[in-house]
């Protein structure tokens, strides 16, 4: 649906189910998203969670699967949406770690801003991250996030308290900035 440089943001389908539950057990994957404590998950659950929404009807809403070289590998979404405030968060998981640390992630974001601020008529996009990730922390710094605040020593994480960092783009800071992929 949307096309960047290296990643394209589809619908997920089943075919994704089994990646995406390997993604969400391998505990240094959850531990980089911030999902401590980590928690399992079975096939099973995910295949029935997939299924509930499915029965719905409808679209599938503002949850992508990230693919790139032809492959799933990662999720991405917008989420808390307030239509008052036209304000959204942003969330991202790069669960092939093959792609970790090559700009992925990043392009993704790209598109998920250019679809929040152009498809959705969104004003600000925010999102949390753990004081730790410096890695994600330079990705969202690079896509337009600027340090908003600091919730110190809020998370328990790999069995350490660490900083909680709120990150916010507004729409008129990403459209000064640098030139984004577009819509496929």
């Amino acid at each position: 649906m949307l096309k960047g440089r290296q990643v394209t943001l589809r619908a997920m389908t089943r075919d994704d189910l089994d990646l995406l539950c390997r993604f969400n057990n391998d505990l240094e994957v959850e531990l980089a998203g911030g999902g401590d404590p980590p928690l399992p998950q079975s096939l099973a659950r995910l295949q029935a969670e997939f299924e509930q929404q499915i029965s719905k009807g409808g679209r599938d809403g503002t949850s992508f699967a990230i693919e790139a070289d032809g492959k799933f590998i990662g999720a991405c979404a917008l989420f808390q949406f307030d239509s008052v405030a036209r304000t959204c968060a942003i969330g991202i998981t790069i669960g092939d770690k093959a792609y970790w640390g090559r700009g992925y992630g990043r392009d993704a974001v790209n598109l998920l801003l250019e679809y929040a601020f152009v498809f959705q008529n969104v004003r600000r996009v925010y999102l949390t991250v753990n004081g730790n990730n410096e890695r994600a922390i330079r990705a969202y710094q690079a896509c337009g996030f600027v340090h908003e605040g600091r919730l110190r020593a809020h998370v328990w994480s790999n069995g350490a308290y660490v900083d909680l960092l709120y990150m916010g783009v507004l729409r008129d800071e990403w459209e000064a900035g640098k030139p984004r992929p577009t819509a496929a």
